[in-house]
């Protein structure tokens, strides 16, 4: 199973305080930890632990967080040799958290303003050569428009997880196979607003509509629902005993999605996988140590192919 993966790296700072502070005042009290973030890279480590052969593609500064990035691709067995570097910084993340778990962010993308169809290009060869292509939208349009337009030219699966998600482009829908918006994101993605009176199963009709390919529309505990040519249906939810933080769900379920479907799993199948990837990521605190193992998830994606265009 060979994935190529397009997207982004970043360090989240996030420091946990009793209140916000107010313009010109100082909170004292707080605590603090560094980790590492961005979905592309999220999205690579995750499937390589299980078990895919990952090649990842990025930007990232010449700097201590850069080269704290490049010992963690090392040791997950990511491929980074077409990872970007840049006189500019690496993307840091600043995150504020209240008690009550509101939270106020601030991103610097640094390096990651660096990526465009040009970036693209030299990873032509590995695109074409995998199974599946990942990308998701922390990136520039341009890089993300140009990672799909490649991997259809050669005939490989493309998988947009559209987080943060923002309206594509016309000439963007027709390469897309497989889309992975949350329910939050599949209006965003429409150019809908928050009064747009649809429910999920419309939302992910029209999606579908639009791509002509699949799309998976993550719910969070209530499961998700999958809209193809053969129409829409759910993916049950799967039960966890004790959610301890979400943050890195949706980059464990893109992970292990595109695992199965490179291993030719069904669409129905590699869902279903990915949700329990999923649910085992949110009982877990932090992303990267929340990304599961095959002994975590018990069980492998049934190997029949299922269309997805």
């Amino acid at each position: 199973m060979k994935i190529a993966v397009v997207g982004s790296y970043g360090v989240g700072l996030t420091m946990r305080v009793p209140r916000f502070p107010a313009a010109g005042e100082t909170v004292s009290g707080g605590t603090f930890v560094s980790e590492h973030g961005g979905k592309g890279s999220n999205q690579a480590v995750g499937a390589a632990r299980l078990g895919a052969e990952v090649a990842l593609l990025t930007a990232v500064g010449d700097d201590a967080n850069g080269r704290a990035a490049a010992e963690l691709w090392a040791a997950e067995g990511v491929d980074a040799q077409h990872v970007v570097v840049t006189d500019t910084a690496t993307m840091v993340g600043f995150i504020e958290v209240e008690p009550g778990g509101e939270n106020r962010i601030a991103i610097a993308p640094g390096a990651l303003d660096c990526l465009d169809d040009t970036s693209v290009e030299p990873f032509r060869g590995t695109i074409a050569g995998a199974d599946v292509v990942v990308v998701s939208m922390e990136i520039p349009r341009a890089a993300v428009g140009a990672t799909l337009r490649i991997g259809r030219e050669n005939r490989v699966l493309t998988l947009l997880n559209p987080a943060p998600a923002r309206p594509l482009p016309d000439d963007m829908w027709e390469n897309i196979d497989v889309i992975t918006p949350n329910q939050t994101e599949a209006p965003a993605l429409l150019g809908l607003g928050p009064d747009h009176g649809l429910d999920d199963v419309a939302l992910a009709a029209a999606l579908q509509e639009r791509t002509g390919g699949a799309v998976i529309l993550t719910r969070g505990g209530h499961g998700a629902l999958i809209a193809d040519a053969a129409g829409t249906r759910p993916v049950p939810p799967r039960p966890v005993s004790n959610v301890v933080d979400t943050t890195g769900a949706g980059d464990s379920f893109t992970a292990a999605l595109a695992v199965a479907l490179a291993g030719g799993a069904s669409l129905d199948a590699a869902a279903e996988y990915a949700a329990r990837a999923g649910a085992h990521a949110v009982s877990i605190a932090g992303v990267i140590p929340a990304m599961p193992r095959p002994s975590d998830l018990a069980v492998t994606p049934q190997t029949q192919i299922g269309a997805t265009r």
